[in-house]
């Protein structure tokens, strides 16, 4: 259990709740010198914990004794409280709902309407049956039933030697963190920078479970048709991932969302095309890998400090919350995107620079050549037409550091007046 335990009483409260584990945070970062200032995400935190900046990295003063030493106050505290009550461990404690004071809790007016009884139901089971976490009990994962032993098993020769291996596979839904497993062993044997590129291909056909090729390695590739969950491609690093309709499928691919919620999130490097649209939260995190998708729903890009994302569609609300660096574009040929856009710490400008449009041409091609999307070759067949209804989202901080490493003047940010139709 974790959410706000800060002392030895929330830790008390958590064992007789059920609770068997508890995860404490903020309270271990304060005891570490944290100081509450909300700007982890901004890269200027005065004491010197959530950055990189090597100048603010100086004002650390905290030492692991500090965290050591909040929690043994926090043990302390927790064992007064367990010799209030009678426990003489917290295996003996958990579940104990029935010591609970909850008249008071229960009875406040903002509870009312709110029934708790489920919550604190205690069961009545035999002393034989545990109520809390047995240390000898093996939980059984079942990874030896995962589809990965058996893709690791056919791309034997591409991890001991090298050589190339392209296959196809029908997946389904249960299989979760589908080439983890794989990209492991591509890790383990050729470290970060993996394979050469296509080094593993394969062609994928199904509906992919949470957290599709997750951790993906360098010269690993994947080509599914079908859609995915939730955290597709998470942590990608450095694999290539392509996500089609079926052949047999009779909707719009541009009109239709093809993977789940929170892709790419955290994502290092790598690439990926999407024909379809994407759900919230598209590229959170993302620190490098570039993608290209048909639209996305709300918050996509939030907190991004690198890579390189292209919407041929549609945005959600909220786009760019956060973001502190990388780049995206937008295909806004309705107009509305910059009341969509979040733009406390990004501008809205023109596809005007010759790299920014090599760029955009590139990972258009790239798209095109591995999804067929028609999107992409609408665009790239009218690319004179169809450049100037690109919005590029640059991020200030990120734009300001670009230009003092180049030694060159900041260029004027370009009016929203540029993107009228």
């Amino acid at each position: 259990m974790d959410g706000g335990f800060r002392t030895g009483r929330d830790v008390v409260i958590g064992a007789l709740l059920g609770a068997d584990e508890f995860g404490i945070a903020t309270a271990a970062l304060v005891s570490a010198g944290c100081i509450l200032m909300r700007k982890c995400h901004l890269n200027t935190c005065p004491v010197g914990i959530a950055t990189q900046d090597p100048d603010l990295r100086e004002k650390f003063t905290g030492l692991p004794e500090h965290v050591v030493n909040y929690l043994f106050m926090v043990a302390e505290e927790a064992r007064v409280h367990m010799a209030a009550l009678g426990f003489r461990s917290i295996n003996e404690m958990v579940g104990r709902v029935d010591r609970l004071d909850t008249a008071q809790a229960i009875d406040h007016w903002k509870a009312r309407g709110l029934d708790f009884s489920a919550l604190l139901h205690r069961p009545d089971v035999p002393e034989s049956i545990a109520t809390h976490f047995v240390p000898d009990h093996k939980q059984d994962h079942g990874i030896q039933h995962a589809i990965d032993n058996t893709i690791i098993e056919r791309c034997a020769d591409a991890l001991q030697k090298a050589r190339p291996v392209k296959f196809a596979l029908d997946i389904g839904n249960q299989n979760r963190t589908l080439g983890t497993m794989l990209s492991n062993q591509v890790a383990k044997r050729y470290g970060e920078d993996g394979l050469p590129e296509d080094t593993i291909e394969l062609d994928l056909r199904g509906s992919a479970g949470q957290s599709f090729a997750a951790f993906l390695s360098p010269g690993i590739s994947f080509r599914l048709q079908g859609d995915a969950n939730d955290y597709f491609c998470k942590g990608l690093s450095g694999g290539k991932v392509a996500i089609v309709p079926p052949d047999a499928a009779t909707f719009t691919p541009e009109e239709n969302t093809i993977v789940g919620n929170v892709g790419l999130y955290g994502a290092t490097a790598g690439k990926v095309f999407i024909r379809g649209i994407a759900g919230e939260r598209f590229c959170v995190r993302n620190s490098g890998a570039e993608a290209v998708v048909e639209g996305v729903g709300d918050h996509g890009c939030e907190y991004m400090t690198g890579g390189r994302v292209i919407v041929l569609g549609p945005t959600g609300r909220n786009f760019a919350a956060g973001m502190s660096g990388g780049e995206a574009y937008v295909l806004d040929e309705k107009g509305d995107f910059s009341s969509l856009c979040n733009t406390e710490m990004v501008a809205l400008e023109s596809v005007k620079s010759q790299e920014d449009r090599d760029s955009l041409h590139r990972l258009l091609s790239e798209h095109l050549s591995n999804t067929g999307s028609a999107n992409a070759e609408r665009v790239l067949s009218n690319w004179d037409a169809m450049l100037p209804k690109f919005v590029k989202i640059m991020p200030h901080d990120y734009k300001r550091a670009l230009a003092e490493n180049a030694k060159l003047p900041l260029s004027t940010d370009v009016s929203l007046d540029d993107f009228s139709r």
